[in-house]
């Protein structure tokens, strides 16, 4: 009687390990609820990333700790945008914004730099004429020391007259008293009653206000704070300008 015969394949130890590592363990993450999760904490972090590289929330753009609605916003390109300003110094008074949300100039890219240098360039050569300006100031406050009150790298872009000032230079100072404070241009610091919110989650004043819009500022009777509606209107106009 012949006997059958029984043939056993051996493996080699890396075999055996390379098994191994594709096995699922007891609390492998393999469950659909756990990578599900994982999904969501990826997104959200994509999210963010995209967000803080942008500029952008929803219909806000940010600016330091400043959501800026989207109707306040002029002009944008991949890296920079333009927004009007809340308090000009003169009539055309506007900035010009890194996308990214860095406070030092020199935090920015080579690319970020060359992108805002030229919005600014664009935008100053258009906006001159259109306020009847012969000049033009390119001012940028790079840190608190040198004046900068919201920590995100911006270009002050100012059409210029002849006598505008009876110093030129002066507008440097008025440049640095035009700086924004969180609240302000969402109405935030206009009276609001305590506990309002605007429709970009901006919390409501606590009831003393301390610049009522259209209200001359102390430190200086020709500025003043601006409404959110005659911002967007403005907007609108210099839009127009670039299309």
């Amino acid at each position: 009687m012949r006997r059958a015969l029984c043939c056993t394949t051996r493996l080699a130890p890396s075999a055996y390990l390379h098994l191994h590592r594709r096995l699922p363990g007891p609390n492998a993450s393999s469950h659909p609820q756990g990578r599900s999760a994982r999904r969501v904490a990826h997104a959200a972090r994509d999210t963010a990333s995209r967000m803080s590289a942008s500029g952008k929330d929803g219909s806000c753009y940010t600016f330091g700790p400043i959501r800026v609605p989207s109707t306040q916003v002029f002009i944008e390109t991949a890296l920079s945008f333009g927004l009007v300003n809340l308090k000009p110094v003169v009539p055309g008074h506007v900035l010009i914004v890194s996308r990214r949300v860095v406070p030092r100039f020199s935090d920015l890219t080579s690319e970020e730099t060359a992108d805002i240098w030229n919005l600014a360039k664009r935008v100053g050569a258009v906006i001159e004429p259109h306020f009847g300006a012969t000049a033009g100031t390119y001012a940028i406050q790079d840190g608190a020391a040198a004046g900068q009150t919201v920590p995100h790298v911006h270009i002050h872009v100012l059409p210029r007259r002849p006598g505008d000032f009876p110093n030129s230079d002066d507008v440097y100072e008025k440049i640095e008293q035009s700086g924004e404070l969180p609240g302000e241009r969402n109405g935030e610091d206009r009276g609001g009653r305590k506990g309002d919110e605007d429709e970009y989650g901006n919390g409501g004043g606590d009831g003393t206000a301390t610049g009522a819009a259209g209200k001359k500022l102390d430190l200086d009777a020709e500025r003043v704070i601006r409404t959110a509606e005659e911002m967007a209107a403005e907007a609108v106009v210099l839009a127009g300008l670039f299309k």
